[in-house]
């Protein structure tokens, strides 16, 4: 069997890319930093994977929504105490 290239590329990011994501999801449960980890994966398949785009793409966007929220709270908290 021939590989070409390009599914040779392919089947080589998939399983590193699988590889990082597995260890990141290993971390959540065990010491490590799963919040970088799982990213970098999910950054590796989207070279090749179209799924892998779009759920990087929601997670990114799902972490700038709740940095939002997080750093609304503080504000509101911090204008509270300001004129409490």
């Amino acid at each position: 069997m021939h590989l070409t290239y390009k599914v040779a590329r392919r089947i080589v990011v998939g399983v590193v890319g699988a590889t990082v994501v597995l260890l990141g999801l290993l971390m959540i449960v065990t010491p490590g930093p799963a919040i970088v980890v799982i990213p970098v994966g999910l950054a590796i398949l989207s070279i090749e994977f179209t799924w892998a785009r779009l759920w990087l793409k929601r997670l990114r966007e799902s972490i700038s929504s709740r940095n939002a929220r997080v750093q609304n709270n503080r504000a509101e908290a911090h204008r509270r105490r300001v004129t409490d």
